[in-house]
This record gives structure tokens, sequence and C-alpha cells, in this order.
């Protein structure tokens, strides 16, 4: 089920207007750094060297390279459980990620949140949650601090369709309609509930949700960075104007299983729809065809920056195996209730 961006090709060309080549180039190996982490995620599954399991963001890397680089430093984000995009893509460090994956010392939370709630508030992160559409409140609420000190912060609420059954998303979405706040709620549709189709427990079309609180949408599609970036940056200029919230479904497709341990997928979508996915919507092919194709970047280029980011990450996940556990004895540290 493919899913575009309702903008023309020309309205994006005229957004991206002045984006520097540089700037692309970072936002391929963005989304390269997080293909690639996710990739070794997945092997320390495998090799019962990661406690737990992990949610993972590969085939999204454009929704949250995109969005990410629309925003300011000091603006904030909250997250998912199938967050490790988001951290990295709001410029989380990729050994510190695979430290706390890895339940160590170092890692962005010493080891004690895991991959489902990575924090980093240095880098605006609020927090990823392992709870659907359990940053809503956090991301609204951090949206009403900005606005109460004249920060002119934006805070940006991502998460996937499934959260669109919660009833706190429409709480907080009613609250920031009629307090004016500088919030985005950005819905990454992947299609799927877990292991249910969305529109088989999704009533009504998803515009109509912020249609309801008057909050504008838009939509996107979110394997294309540049159309991701263009439509963000429209919108996060609107809402830190003064706009008022905003509300962006980004159209997307997770590569593999709900979490690391879905291995055998056929009993709720075909082969061949995942196949459709990655041969001809995989994000990275799709912005690396076109950074050739316009010459920003020659087949050598974009090979260095893959082995630029391979390269970090095998250092990243060696600093993480090699790093000390926690002592037992700050078990009731750092925990907040």
């Amino acid at each position: 089920m493919r899913r575009t961006a309702p903008r023309t090709e020309t309205q994006q060309a005229d957004t991206l207007q002045g984006v520097a080549r540089e700037q692309w180039l970072q936002m391929y190996e963005q989304m390269i750094r997080i293909r690639v982490f996710e990739e070794q995620v997945n092997e320390l599954y495998r090799s019962a060297k990661m406690p737990g399991l992990a949610h993972l963001y590969s085939g999204q890397e454009a929704s949250a390279v995109g969005i990410c680089q629309a925003l300011r430093p000091d603006d904030y984000i909250t997250s998912t459980h199938r967050g490790h995009g988001h951290c990295l893509a709001k410029g989380a460090r990729v050994d510190l990620m695979f430290a706390e994956l890895l339940g160590k010392t170092p890692g962005y939370c010493r080891g004690k949140g895991g991959s489902m709630h990575i924090a980093d508030p240095e880098a605006g992160n609020l927090g990823a949650n392992a709870i659907v559409g359990g940053g809503a409140g956090i991301a609204t609420g951090a949206a009403l601090s900005a606005k109460r000190r004249g920060s002119g912060q934006v805070s940006v609420c991502f998460f996937g369709e499934g959260a669109l059954g919660q009833g706190v998303l429409y709480e907080v979405m009613n609250m920031a309609a009629l307090w004016t706040l500088p919030v985005i709620y950005v819905c990454e549709n992947n299609l799927y509930n877990e292991y249910t189709h969305y529109s088989e427990v999704t009533a009504g079309e998803l515009r109509a949700r912020p249609a309801a609180f008057g909050i504008r949408c838009a939509e996107v599609d979110g394997q294309d960075v540049r159309a991701v970036y263009a439509t963000t940056r429209r919108v996060v200029e609107q809402v830190r104007g003064g706009e008022g919230p905003a509300f962006l479904i980004s159209n997307t497709y997770r590569f593999f299983g709900h979490h690391v341990g879905d291995v055998n997928r056929a009993y709720y979508r075909s082969k061949d729809e995942e196949q459709e996915w990655k041969g001809q919507r995989d994000p990275l092919a799709i912005m690396a065809g076109w950074l050739t194709g316009d010459g920003i970047a020659d087949v050598g280029t974009l090979e260095e920056i893959e082995r630029r980011a391979r390269a970090e990450v095998a250092s990243g996940v060696e600093f993480a195996l090699a790093a000390p556990y926690p002592d037992p004895g700050e078990v009731d540290q750092h925990v907040y209730a």
C-alpha cells in the first residue's frame, strides 16, 4: 500500500531552495547510520548479547531524519518503543546508545532504561516510551513550558498509528488547540498496529482526527526525506510563529517485524508486500538515486559515507560490550515514581 505526499514536486522544490549540499549529505549519513545501527541491534539480540527485545526502525529512516533536520538543537522530541531512529536523528551518540541497550553504565540512562526508554534531555530528547502514546502528554507539557517561557522552542511528539486508539492523545490535542501550543503531533503510519493492519482497528480517516480539534494536518511520503524535510520545515515555521499545533502524517513502512523476535510475519502480511517496499520504497535507495542523479554526490562519496557509518557503529558496539554494568547498590537511584 503506497502513500505519497499531497504536495507537488514543484512546491517541494520551491521549499527546498537554498539547502546546502552538505546538509543533504548529512541527512544521508544520518539515515545510513540509523540503518546500520539497527542491523547491529538485531545481531546483538540474535547473539544473545542484548537483554530483552528491541523494535527496529529500519525502513522508516527518512521520517525521523527529515523531521529532526527541520528542528533547532534546543527543540524537543518525545519518542516511542520504536525510537532508536528518533534518538539518533536528534543527535544521540552511537556508543552511548549501544551502552544503554546493553544495560551498561555509560548509557544515556546508566543502562536502566534500555531500548524503549532512552532519553537525552541535553539534545532535547525527552525520552522514548514503551507505553503507546505515552509521550503525548510529555511533548504537550514541554510545549506549554516553551510558550510560557517565551523560548521559541517547538515540541515534536512521535507516535505510531496505533496510538490513535489512545485517549490521552485526544486530551492533549484538545489542550494544545485551546492554548495555541507550539507542538507537532507526528503520526508515523507504518501500516501495522503490531500484527494488525491499521485499517482493521482504526475507524474513519486519519486526517479527520486533528481536524476535529481545528488542528491543521499535513500528509507526506515518509520514504522520501526531501518531502519529509520540506513539509516539516514549513510546518515548524508556522508552529514556531505562534499559529498553534499541527499534525503530520508520515506514511512509511517497517521493513522487519514488530520486534526482533517477530521473524515469521507471513500470517499478518505477505512477503510480496515486504519485498515491494524494500525493493521500490527503500528511503536510502530513493535518496541515493536522487543524490547521484542530480549530481550532488557520486557513488564513491556515498560509499565513503557508508564506510564511515559502519566504522562508527562497529566502534560503538565494541565500546558498549567492554563497558561496565551499574553497581547493584544504585538500583534505587535515578528512579522517579
